[in-house]
């Protein structure tokens, strides 16, 4: 069994910055692939950000130059720093994870943390 547990949301102004967390715990072997997912009311859930296990980044175009994924191997934990963050970068937030698993990797995803950047 494994766990994702994110960490760090909550209610900024506009222009602020926040930092979230997410720690996995459980049966692994190694973890591949991290990253960062949101998803606002009524929308679908979009990636913002991904990082490979050797550190190669990706980033949603509407977060690029403002927030920014790294990864804690020895920790099992990835981050996501968020700077200049505007109202529409109000979500639910969702760390995933490809977790080696005895033989095979597994996609895993935690319960979601709120963001909510007021104007």
């Amino acid at each position: 069994q494994v766990q994702l547990v994110e960490s760090g949301g909550g209610l900024v102004q506009a222009g602020g910055s926040l930092r979230l967390s997410c720690a996995a715990s459980g049966s692994i072997v190694s973890i591949g692939a991290m990253g960062w997912y949101r998803q606002a009311p009524g929308k679908l859930r979009d990636m913002v950000a991904t990082i490979t296990s050797r550190g190669t980044t990706n980033y949603a175009d509407s977060v690029k130059g403002r927030f920014t994924i790294s990864r804690d191997n020895a920790k099992n934990t990835v981050y996501l720093q968020m700077n200049s963050l505007k109202p529409e970068d109000t979500a639910v937030y969702y760390c995933q994870a490809a977790v080696l698993v005895t033989t095979a990797f597994v996609n895993y995803s935690g319960q979601g943390t709120q963001v909510t950047v007021s104007s």
